[in-house]
């Protein structure tokens, strides 16, 4: 066997502390078809100052699509998908760097991605230069092992190959033809060059994360061993793992056979004459004839008609925007003697970066029988052929996600975070609660909404979606500025007391107003009286909850905030100088313009705010020394 290293690195990113998806780095890799072992190498570092600290650095895995990440325990909706990324933590201590290997054997070709990021952000509005913050960087780069001439299997044929020591393992593959239903691999004659029964160990399939489905069996003795796969991924490459369990000197033979059973589409005509085609015309019944081209390659076993197949129109509007179309209308007609599939086209490399939307809406008129239950299945590389079989939508390396919709409940909405890159299915089915015979004759009709988009529902109210680049690929991720915003589809909610708290404390800075009224500070009142609405409004728009309201723009809310709380302390210290009034009157419209012209090119800068303030206070001294 010839194996080929392959080296790939990316430039170091400077690390953020997370509040919300853009502050974490990514990095966008692609392993190449037969790597063997893929190695990541993890490079944190710190700078060597003082105000450098031990820090955590969370580090995300996913194939196929960016990891779904939730640093801040945020609430989803109900009926979007959330499966936990696999992590590791990176510590950088007393170590100014930190160096992390993770090793992966056999893992999946395509696309891999990493997301890293600090712990959660303060939360607080911090004011350039009063301090300077400690710069972490990470970098990620990529070493794969790859074999040149790995050995293919051609279904049907009983083919006899070699383990020559376990140190050395067995590495095969097998093509997946398009409309398999079942693979079988079986092993026979196995036996050491010793002359006596062997044991060994077969892994079927490729590791991905954050879950992996790789199918693990034991073979022992010459008798034949097999292992029966339902739904594999269609038109893929299968990689196959045989190791020896026995001594190290001996090598093993073994004889492997693979076989697949195909099902043949309901629907026959070829795509193109979907179009001249009418609606009653178009949805062929099982037992017609195979489609042009249709014909997959590589196959075994008998022909099944197990499956309506509805022809399906990819329409590109944006970016990371794709909108799904029927030839046939928005209606599709499900019944319980096979599924009805839909082929939802996301495999173009640049489909991941946004949140796959499925609606289904059930005609009720259409079902004649009130306890029938479409159920429905969404899954990645192959489609779940068995509804009335499985119930979790699980295929042979992929775990679908589950929709039904009967008389009683008649909508189900599936949102999908980033989706991985690949070719999805949606598969329907009716089915009847006392046995599929008494349905036999009765048909639904589903109306089918599917969509890819940036964010779904724009991030919510009082949300920003912003589309985020790394190295050309494109991604999109929400941004909270107000109440309740979806963060990838998740709610950032507050306790209702710790927001109704928050409130009272803004009602009780009003006060000061009145108390300056009473004293006859007339020009301090009334700029007190001008910065509390805007207070109010920027720190009723800014929590989330019962209490959220905001009237303008959220920005906006801020700079006035902002601006009335200067204008507001230099107000008051010119006040306190006894000026006269005309001078003093100057000053305040001067100051306001010059304020007002400060915090727009920069409201965080500490010149900008400490400015105003410290030349008020100069004026106020000035003025008591010249008095005496």
């Amino acid at each position: 066997s010839l194996y080929v290293s392959e080296y790939f690195s990316q430039s170091a990113q400077k690390l953020s502390f997370y509040s919300w998806y853009g502050n974490a780095k990514l990095f966008h890799f692609h392993v190449p078809e037969d790597t063997v072992l893929l190695r990541w190498l993890l490079q944190a570092s710190r700078g060597k100052g003082p105000e450098c600290s031990s820090m955590e650095i969370t580090v995300h895995f996913r194939h196929g699509a960016p990891p779904v990440i939730n640093p801040l325990a945020t609430r989803f909706p109900a009926n979007a998908t959330v499966r936990p990324s696999y992590n590791i933590s990176i510590t950088l201590s007393s170590a100014v760097q930190n160096t992390t290997f993770v090793n992966i054997t056999t893992p999946a070709a395509g696309d891999w991605f990493i997301a890293a990021h600090l712990p959660e952000a303060a939360g607080r509005i911090e004011v350039k230069g009063f301090s300077t913050p400690c710069p972490y960087m990470f970098q990620a780069d990529m070493f794969v092992l790859r074999l040149t001439d790995m050995p293919v299997l051609e279904p049907g044929v009983p083919m006899p190959h070699t383990v020559v020591s376990p140190a050395k393992p067995l590495h095969v593959k097998v093509f997946v033809p398009k409309h398999a239903a079942g693979m079988r691999l079986q092993l026979s004659r196995c036996i050491t060059s010793e002359q006596r029964a062997c044991t060994v160990r077969v892994l079927l399939g490729s590791i991905t994360l954050p879950q992996s489905f790789q199918r693990s069996l034991t073979c022992t003795g010459s008798i034949n061993c097999s292992l029966a796969l339902d739904s594999p991924p269609w038109e893929k490459w299968l990689q196959i793992v045989v190791e020896s369990l026995g001594t190290a000197n001996a090598s093993v033979s073994v004889e492997m056979l693979a076989s697949f059973t195909v099902c043949r589409p309901g629907s026959t005509s070829p795509f193109l004459n979907f179009i001249s085609l009418n609606q009653s015309q178009a949805g062929a019944r099982p037992g017609a004839a195979p489609a042009a081209g249709e014909t997959p390659h590589n196959t075994s076993g008998q022909w099944s008609s197990c499956l309506q197949s509805q022809p399906v129109v990819r329409e590109d509007l944006d970016v990371v925007s794709v909108r799904y179309r029927l030839l046939n209308g928005p209606s599709v007609p499900v019944n319980s003697l096979s599924p009805t599939l839909l082929v939802l086209n996301l495999n173009t490399g640049m489909d991941s970066g946004g949140s796959l939307v499925v609606n289904l809406l059930l005609n009720k008129t259409s079902v004649s029988l009130a306890n029938a239950t479409v159920a429905a299945c969404v899954s990645a590389a192959s489609p779940v052929l068995s509804l009335n079989a499985t119930q979790n939508c699980s295929t042979a390396f992929s775990q679908g996600y589950p929709l039904s919709v009967s008389t009683s409940s008649a909508e189900a909405m599936l949102i999908v975070l980033y989706p991985q890159t690949d070719d999805w299915f949606l598969s329907l089915q009716l089915l009847c609660p006392k046995g599929q015979g008494e349905c036999s004759s009765a048909e639904a009709k589903v109306t089918v909404f599917a969509y890819l988009t940036p964010c779904f529902n724009d991030c919510g109210p009082y949300g920003q979606c912003s589309l985020l680049r790394r190295h050309g690929y494109l991604y999109a991720g929400c941004s909270c500025k107000a109440g309740e915003c979806l963060l990838l589809g998740s709610f950032v909610i507050l306790p209702e007391g710790t927001t109704r708290f928050k409130v009272l404390v803004v009602e009780w800075e009003s006060l000061g107003s009145a108390v300056a009224g009473r004293a006859v500070w007339c020009c301090w009142a009334r700029a007190d009286l001008c910065l509390c609405p805007w207070l109010q409004f920027y720190h009723a728009c800014d929590q989330p909850g019962v209490a959220v309201m905001c009237i303008m723009d959220y920005d906006t809310l801020q700079y006035c905030d902002f601006l009335g709380s200067v204008v507001s302390i230099w107000v008051t210290i010119l006040c306190m100088a006894r000026l006269k009034k005309i001078l003093k009157y100057v000053l305040f419209v001067l100051g306001t313009l010059l304020i007002a012209m400060s915090l727009q090119l920069d409201r965080r800068g500490v010149w900008n705010m400490m400015g105003p303030c410290l030349f008020a206070l100069l004026i106020m001294v000035t003025a008591w020394v010249s008095e005496g």
